[in-house]
């Protein structure tokens, strides 16, 4: 059977030309072996996998190269020869991870002083460099600030921050990008066709995506996916072998928050981990998919690392999220992503976002949902009996205009304004005719409108959000405040009624609150309250149903009533802070602490 060589070192790329991703490495290498601008030490930077070590090898053979063209070696004469074959004595490489040890050091200064046999120099490739222990290091700080002539050094690490400065100062720093999911798509496109592989976009895009940046990863995986599916790879084949969520879980979930089906996304994720993935890869993914929509809403879709298909995918569903959804999904997301490492029960935490999310559109405002619930239910009884009795007469009025066989009822109904006899006639005067008595049902027929917008019989089977987009759609403000306003006139007067009392209630339980509600002004149904904090402000907004529901009760208001809070960071100022302006204050409100205080010789602590 003949040997498989993996990809990745079946196809390392032998030019500066075929280096995937690093243009502005390899332009410089290039100009610099052209001008003959050589320098004594490079230090080559970057994560795994994205060609460090071949760009390394590139540049020792072109410097050695006897016919250079360009920058780039010949791959003719016999140094490129002997360095293709791998027996070119003029490059050495030295792994620092095992040789990091002053006597490795010193081994490789010895070698340092013999003069290349064949080329012009001796090229020293020092990989994870960074392993190289502190003695090792200053062992090395002579030779590397003045090497002879003819040797190079080349050192390669993935983590630059660990090398001293004093290294870091005697080297050309070049750092490598991490490879953009885009030319990682083309590169296994070229590999595909050289092996006979057919392969589609979506799953070259998986296995490039899952790479992370390091095209030796990439090469891996696309091994193991043909492996597994042959010459042919599919997107759910490879996803299934690479042991990743697809596309399609994340697309679906998206859909299912966005029409509010909690449920269907509950059970979904209960697939996902019966699959085998783990809650914190899900909602990572998800976390990331949701970024992805937001980039794909703009200019900024060029942040988003997909190509082909997938990528109009994410610009279709893009268009059917609101920013303040996914701003909202993103913020819960990675939320839940920082808590999972530390909560005793990851899949209740994960299914608690997914909960949230599903009613992000419902909770954008707590207090306009308040609202509309309480605005519901004193609707019903706006509406009496004898209201349907005015609706029914209007009824009867247009069936005389036709004249059929009912035309005598309306007859019958109107004996104190027989005059009129003409029937087209009366249907204008009919109105002002029972003007005293009906005054007061017209403006429940004014009234009647919120009551055809919000049935409860339709309402049952909607969802919050679809409530309050219909409430807003068939409902304004105006005609609310007047509905309101007429069920309880006095609504300002009894708020200002129970303002002590209620400040009373908060000082036996929360003190913190009493000067905020000390100072509580009511206009209208509103009553609003100035904080000095923005925590204290979310402290109330997150109780604003039960402050509200408090205040109401205290009042006697059957009509609904709203909380504005405003923060003032001035009136911090004004506050007791020190324990003595506390006392102060405190006494300056009940002059009989202070009598007690004296009495008793207490001090301030």
């Amino acid at each position: 059977m003949e040997n498989f060589v993996v990809s990745a070192r079946k196809y390392r790329p032998q030019t500066f030309a075929s280096v995937v991703g690093q243009r502005h490495i390899t332009s410089t290498l290039k100009n610099a072996i052209e001008r003959g601008q050589l320098a004594h030490a490079y230090l080559f930077c970057g994560p795994r996998g994205v060609g460090k070590t071949t760009c390394a090898r590139i540049f020792a053979k072109a410097i050695n190269c006897q016919n250079p063209q360009g920058g780039e070696a010949c791959n003719e004469c016999e140094s490129c020869r002997s360095f293709n074959e791998g027996r070119s004595l003029n490059v050495h490489e030295l792994d620092a991870a095992s040789n990091n040890s002053v006597d490795d050091i010193r081994n490789l200064i010895e070698q340092v002083r013999i003069i290349p046999q064949q080329g012009s120099y001796s090229v020293f490739v020092i990989d994870e460099v960074h392993m190289l222990s502190a003695a090792a290091f200053n062992a090395f700080l002579k030779t590397l600030e003045e090497p002879p002539h003819h040797a190079i050094f080349i050192l390669a690490t993935t983590e630059k921050h660990k090398i001293i400065p004093t290294i870091l100062s005697r080297c050309q720093i070049y750092d490598f990008n991490r490879i953009r999911v885009e030319d990682g798509v083309e590169y296994l496109r070229y590999i595909a066709t050289k092996e006979g592989v057919e392969a589609d976009d979506e799953a070259l895009n998986l296995i490039s995506h899952k790479a992370d940046g390091g095209m030796r990863d990439a090469l891996s995986m696309f091994d193991k996916a043909v492996s597994f599916c042959g010459n042919k790879l599919s997107y759910k084949d490879v996803a299934a072998t690479l042991n990743v969520l697809d596309y399609d879980t994340y697309f679906s979930a998206t859909d299912m928050l966005l029409e509010g089906r909690y449920i269907d996304a509950l059970m979904l994720f209960d697939q996902v981990l019966s699959r085998g993935f783990s809650s914190q890869v899900f909602i990572a993914g998800l976390n990331a998919h949701m970024r992805d929509l937001l980039m794909s809403k703009g200019p900024a879709i060029s942040l988003v690392e997909f190509t082909g298909t997938l990528i109009e995918r994410y610009k279709q569903q893009a268009t059917r999220c609101s920013e303040a959804f996914l701003f909202g999904a993103i913020s819960l997301l990675t939320e839940a992503d920082g808590k999972i490492r530390q909560s005793s029960n990851q899949r209740l935490l994960v299914e608690l976002g997914l909960m949230k999310i599903a009613g992000l559109g419902q909770k954008k405002n707590d207090e306009v949902a308040s609202l509309s619930l309480e605005v519901d239910v004193p609707l019903p009884e706006l509406q009496p009996a004898p209201q349907p009795t005015p609706v029914a007469q209007p009824t009867p009025q247009p069936t005389p205009v036709a004249q059929p066989t009912p035309a005598p009822q309306p007859v019958a109904q109107p004996v104190s304004a027989p005059a009129p006899t003409p029937q087209p006639a009366p249907t204008p005067v009919a109105q002002p005719q029972p003007a005293p008595a009906p005054v007061a049902e017209e403006r429940p027929t004014e009234t009647a409108t919120p009551r055809v917008v919000t049935p409860r019989s339709r309402r049952s089977g909607m969802s919050l959000g679809s409530l309050l987009s219909e409430e807003a759609n068939t409902q304004t403000k105006s005609e609310a405040h007047a509905v309101v306003e007429e069920v309880d006139p006095d609504c300002q007067a009894k708020l200002m009624a129970i303002k002590a009392e209620f400040v009373d209630i908060l000082s036996k339980g929360r003190m913190r609150y009493v000067p905020v509600f000390e100072t509580m002004t009511v206009s209208d149904r509103v009553v609003r309250v100035v904080v000095p904090s923005r925590e204290l402000f979310e402290e109330i907004m997150r109780d604003k149903l039960e402050w509200l529901k408090e205040i109401q009760k205290l009042a006697g208001l059957k009509c609904s009533i709203d909380l504005e809070v405003i923060v003032n960071e001035a009136v911090r100022i004004a506050r007791p802070i020190t324990i003595e302006d506390r006392l102060r204050h405190l006494v300056g409100k009940n002059e009989r602490l202070k009598e007690m205080i004296e009495t008793l010789v207490l001090d301030a602590e």
